[in-house]
Order: structure tokens, then C-alpha cells, then sequence
């Protein structure tokens, strides 16, 4: 198709974006402007633009708010626990094995990796912000790197391959019309290669952070005392109920997995079944603690957990909003097109128009699908490009003289590992970055190096081994 004014207005916002990114600045002031420029291009009025900027933070917070709400109701079922002690109590167990910074680091990164392999990081990231997250930070890991070891694993290891659910590669193979099983074998294998160079990379760059195991001092300890009431019985009672709560839904899943005996679960699915029981659980602590003042600390913990959630993810929206513009599937509501109105779909076009200019060599076609695959993450959703990598992988490897399972699997890895959220704050990034408590901003540049490392890395395999 022939590209408008409006294409090339959203790539000079996309490439300011990073530009801006690149020079460790904020771009919310960047992503607002353009957002304005696209709208005022594409709809041929000034005020329509202004309105573009309103309505593509608004449909931003509709995409979004799913994550606002889990770092909610888990930020306000931490409080609960801290105010009855129980969240010391629950961490006892772990603090044997996560006895310093370098161990707690390997550890998140592997129950996060398990996880999200089976059940995808959506449920994964509060189950181990909420409970291993703690122990972290205390045993000598930064937050920096409690947040850097889940994305990395989960969002990025883990969903990159989707090895278990293989909604990933059936969508590339089905693009690229080849085989699924080769895809998914392939991009196994090169999540593996990126992760651990990843994983391994960003070890080494926070060591010299990692310090030694929090020890709390004698007045400290008499003051949280002093703050708290003493149940030890039932604070101690549910140190045990809320993991094994926890537990019993991983169990769950499993079953619905691997058995017919339950319901599948699913994406989101899992995210609101840890929600849903974390809410009961509030409920129950709250009464627990003390049942005349249940009903009003029920909604003060419910307050500070949307406070907390707000102010972590708020500068978000903007950005997203952006965006969401280049995608085909919230365009019309971020520029208010007419029902039955045909939506732009900029950054998708912008691509196809330039995949004819990719060199016809190995080398070149993968390092070129692999950048396609990372341009198409930039909307935040990892999988919304994987058919249009697969479709270039069909289209490029017979004529380069590469399997296209292996440029599909090269090209996932691209999309995902970027939309799915460890290189862009406008993914399911920022609530990694919430539960870690730290700027989602610093956890992408943080985490920039050492992914495109593995991925320069994964790709040189891909090509040569494969």
C-alpha cells in the first residue's frame, strides 16, 4: 500500500521515542506530542488531534488496567499481611534457601521461568512479586534486580518459546505455512540461548549491587512490635493458609492443563483466579485482625493498593496510547473513527512496506526478520506480529536459502522478547516493575544490553546451526 503523511509521522515519533529512550530521558512529554501530531495528521484537524491525545491514554488504561488491578488487590493483601506480621512469618521458609542476593537472584529467575512456561507470566509475576520478591530484597538483592530476574525469565525466556501452550509458534508456523513442531523446537532452543546469555549478562552487571543479607536492628524489631497487635497464633496461621492458597491454584492449573478433570485456564484467566482468591483472603485477614474495623481497613488497604498501582503505572498510558495507534486493532478507538470505519494500522504497514528492501542473503534476511520482529513488539503485544514474521519467513527463506522454521523461530524470538515486555514500558513490564517497586523506565534500560545480546547471539546460532 502506499504510504500518507500520517505513516511517516508515527515513524518519526517511534524513532524520537527511542531516541529519547536511548538518552535515558523520560517519554511521556515525546509520546504525548507525537500521539497529537499522528491524530492531527491522519484526521485533518487540529482539534481532532487534541482529542487523540485524550482517547489514546484513555483506550491505553481499558488495554491496561487488568495489571493496574492485580498490583492493586496483591499491593493491598501485602499490607493485610504486614500489619498482622504474617509476612514475616511466610518468608522463613524461603530464607533457607535464598540466603544471599546472588542465590535469590538465581531463584526467582527460576520459579518465575517454570511458571510462566506452563501458565504464561500474567499469574506468574504476582504470585513471585507477591511472596519471593520480599525475600529478595531482604537476603541482598536490589529491587533493580529482583525485577530484571522475573522479566527476564518470564516475559522473555519463557513466553519467547511458549513451549508448553504453543500459542506462539502455531501462530508463526501457521503465517509462515510450514510445521509447527520445528518452529517450537527452534524457538525452545533460542529462548534458552537468549535467557541464559540475558540472565547471565545481567547477573554480572548487578554484582557488585548485591549486598549482604538485610539484619534487621533491636529497635527496629520493638517498633514494628509495637505497631502490630500481637496474634501470633493466627498471624502464624496465615503465614501458612495464603501460600498454600497460592499453591492450591498452581495445582489447579496444572490439572486443567495436563487432565480433562477441570476447566482450562488460560492468559488472563490465571491472573484473575489469583486475584479473585487474594481478595477472600484480604477479607479474611482483615476480620482476623479485628472484625469491628473490618469493613473500613478492607477498603483503606483496597485505597493504598490503587494508590501504589496509579503511581507506578500512570506514566505509562501515554506511551502506550502512542502506540496503540500503530495497531490495527485499537486505532479506531484512539483516533474515534465511525463504526464500520476502516483503521490504520501504521507501525504493521510501515513494516511490510519495508520488507522488499531487505538484502537477499542468510545473514541479513535473519538479522532482518529478527529486527522486523522487534519493530512489531513496539505495541506491546508480543504475539500481534508474530503473523507477519511468519509470513516473511515463508516468503524469504526459500529464496535466501534458509528453513523458514528457523527465520520464523528468529523473528518470535524479536517480537516477544520486546512486546512481550522486557525492552518496552508499555507492556506487561510495568507490573514486574510495580511489585519490584521500581521505575519501569530504569528496568528497561537496565535490561536493554544484555537482551540484545542474547538475541544477536540466538540469531548467529539460528543461522549457522540450524
Amino acid at each position: 500500500m502506499e504510504l500518507t503523511a500520517s505513516h511517516w509521522m508515527y515513524l518519526v515519533g517511534t524513532l524520537v521515542i527511542i531516541m529519547t529512550m536511548l538518552f535515558r530521558q523520560n517519554v511521556v512529554v515525546p509520546a504525548i506530542i507525537m500521539t497529537f501530531f499522528v491524530g492531527w495528521t491522519y484526521l485533518g484537524s487540529f482539534f481532532e488531534g487534541l482529542q487523540t491525545v485524550f482517547y489514546a491514554s484513555l483506550v491505553a488504561a481499558g488495554e491496561l488496567f487488568n495489571i493496574f488491578l492485580i498490583i492493586a488487590i496483591m499491593t493491598a493483601l501485602l499490607n493485610a499481611l504486614q500489619k498482622m506480621g504474617s509476612d514475616e512469618l511466610m518468608i522463613v521458609p524461603f530464607q533457607r534457601v535464598m540466603k544471599n542476593g546472588h542465590l535469590s537472584f538465581w531463584v526467582l529467575a527460576m520459579v518465575t521461568y517454570v511458571i510462566s512456561l506452563f501458565f504464561w507470566p500474567t499469574p506468574a509475576v504476582p504470585l513471585v512479586g507477591a511472596l519471593l520478591i520480599p525475600v529478595a530484597v531482604r537476603a541482598g538483592l536490589p529491587p533493580i534486580g529482583t525485577g530484571i530476574a522475573i522479566s527476564l525469565a518470564g516475559q522473555g525466556m519463557a513466553l519467547s518459546s511458549d513451549y508448553i501452550i504453543q500459542i506462539a509458534p502455531m501462530l508463526t508456523a501457521t503465517a509462515a505455512a510450514t510445521e509447527m513442531t520445528p518452529v517450537a523446537d527452534r524457538s525452545f532452543v533460542l529462548s534458552i540461548i537468549t535467557g541464559g546469555i540475558a540472565l547471565l549478562l545481567a547477573y554480572l552487571s548487578l554484582r557488585k549491587y548485591i549486598t549482604a543479607p538485610i539484619q534487621q536492628s533491636a529497635s527496629d524489631v520493638d517498633k514494628q512490635k509495637a505497631e502490630r497487635k500481637p496474634i501470633k497464633k493466627m498471624a502464624a496461621s496465615y503465614a501458612i493458609i495464603v501460600p498454600l492458597a497460592f499453591l492450591g491454584i498452581v495445582v489447579y492449573m496444572v490439572i486443567a492443563k495436563f487432565t480433562g478433570l477441570v476447566d482450562s485456564i488460560e492468559g488472563g484467566a490465571g491472573a484473575a483466579l489469583i486475584g479473585g482468591t487474594a481478595l477472600f483472603i484480604l477479607i479474611a485477614l482483615s476480620a482476623s485482625t479485628d472484625w469491628k474495623s473490618m469493613f473500613s481497613s478492607v477498603s483503606d488497604h483496597l485505597v493504598d493498593g490503587f494508590v501504589f498501582a496509579f503511581r507506578a503505572m500512570a506514566p505509562v498510558l501515554p506511551i502506550a496510547g502512542f502506540f496503540f495507534i500503530g495497531s490495527g486493532d485499537q486505532a479506531a478507538a484512539v483516533l474515534s473513527l465511525s463504526e464500520g470505519a476502516t483503521a490504520p494500522s501504521f507501525l504493521f504497514e510501515l513494516v511490510e512496506a519495508g520488507q522488499n528492501y531487505i538484502p537477499n542473503n542468510a545473514f541479513m534476511a535473519g538479522f532482518g526478520i529478527l529486527i522486523v520482529g522487534m519493530l512489531t513488539g513496539l505495541d506491546g503485544s508480543g504475539f500481534s506480529g508474530l503473523p507477519l514474521v511468519g509470513a516473511l519467513s515463508g516468503a524469504l527463506g526459500p529464496t535466501v536459502g534458509v528453513d523458514v522454521a528457523t527465520l520464523g523461530a528468529i523473528g518470535q524470538m524479536g517480537s516477544v522478547w520486546v512486546g512481550g515486555g522486557t525492552l518496552i514500558a508499555w507492556s506487561s513490564l510495568v507490573a514486574v516493575a510495580g511489585f519490584a517497586n521500581v521505575p519501569v523506565m530504569e528496568l528497561v534500560r537496565k535490561s536493554f544490553l544484555p537482551v540484545m545480546a542474547g538475541l544477536i547471539i540466538s540469531t548467529l546460532f539460528g543461522l549457522y546451526f540450524f
